[in-house]
């Protein structure tokens, strides 16, 4: 790399990193800046029986449209609409119920006072997020957010970016407060999130993707270990589960014992299981999330568990293939 290069990627990362600077501390005085007006406006929200509305115009707009994006995914229902769209015929999705959250850093958005104006003679409740309380826009809303920055991260003060970071960390802060409220839970997010890894890893349950009782290999404890091995071979998991007569779990035995048990010389044909096999072992609910079942493999460095009722009862096993091709991993 030649000198020049270097000051030039020097130069790089002094910029970045000041821009990095700047913006947190805007997002920290955002922070301490923070009053009764949230509180007002998450009330307004959750006392609402209709969606939230965002708009806004130019890189507000685009901010807006994720800040609807997070709360529709957090249990508050919301879209997006562009304000110039509303005013030429889009106005009808806006209704007396909803909440509409206008976004302006400068709060003079002339689109934006037209609407608020109009929305406000249905008594549509609004809030404003500008960065000046004392804007038209702040003055028309019921609830006003301040989202003001002493300066934009662009070095020419012109390009939106400590602005547009702080109003999207608002946006953020009222989505995870109206979720806290709401009492959303991973299974509500989920129900919101069904497609991908995601949705797979906060619905899917232990019995979906578990071998059945059918398909799993069993022996009581007096099982001599050469008829648990043709038990295992037979249902080609690499284990077989020990029950009682009332099918209650009392252990597991795998591959791996099985390779201990040739190791020391073992008597296949004399010894039982029950004195070589593990009586104490992790267990999966049945009803218990599939992702759970993988902690417990992962944090035990194991491949199989068996899969218990609220009795103790072996209904069956599962394997980490399993959770594999359920697409939970």
């Amino acid at each position: 790399m030649t000198l020049k290069n270097a000051t030039r990627d020097s130069s790089f990362i002094h910029s970045a990193k000041k821009v990095i600077r700047d913006e947190q501390q805007a997002i920290e005085t955002l922070a301490k800046r923070l009053d009764s007006s949230f509180e007002v406006a998450c009330e307004t929200i959750l006392d609402s029986t209709g969606r939230v509305v965002i708009t806004g115009m130019g890189k507000s707009g685009h901010i807006g449209s994720k800040i609807a994006s997070t709360l529709a995914s957090t249990g508050t229902p919301s879209f997006f609409v562009h304000p110039s769209e509303a005013l030429h015929g889009d106005l009808g999705m806006i209704t007396a119920d909803d909440v509409v959250i206008a976004i302006s850093n400068s709060g003079t958005t002339n689109e934006l006072l037209t609407l608020s104006a109009v929305i406000k003679r249905q008594d549509t409740k609004v809030i404003a997020m500008t960065g000046d309380s004392n804007s038209n826009l702040a003055k028309i809303a019921d609830v006003h957010l301040d989202i003001g920055v002493e300066k934009e991260a662009c070095p020419l003060d012109l390009a939106p970016t400590s602005s547009t970071t702080v109003t999207l960390v608002m946006g953020d802060a009222l989505a995870v407060a109206l979720l806290k409220a709401r009492d959303f839970t991973p299974e509500d997010f989920a129900r919101s999130h069904p497609g991908g890894r995601l949705g797979r890893r906060l619905l899917v349950h232990v019995k979906e993707v578990m071998h059945d009782r059918q398909d799993t290999p069993l022996v009581s404890s007096d099982t001599l270990l050469v008829n648990a091995i043709i038990e295992m071979t037979k249902k080609n998991l690499g284990t077989t589960l020990i029950i009682d007569s009332q099918n209650t779990l009392l252990g597991i035995f795998t591959d791996g014992d099985l390779r201990r048990a040739f190791e020391d010389g073992t008597d296949m044909s004399t010894t039982t299981i029950g004195e070589r096999a593990s009586m104490n072992c992790y267990t999966a609910h049945v009803n218990d999330l599939a992702v759970s079942a993988l902690s417990i493999m992962q944090d035990n460095e194991i491949t199989v568990l068996p899969v218990v009722d609220s009795d103790n009862r072996a209904v069956g096993i599962l394997h980490m293939h399993d959770l594999l091709k359920s697409g939970i991993i």
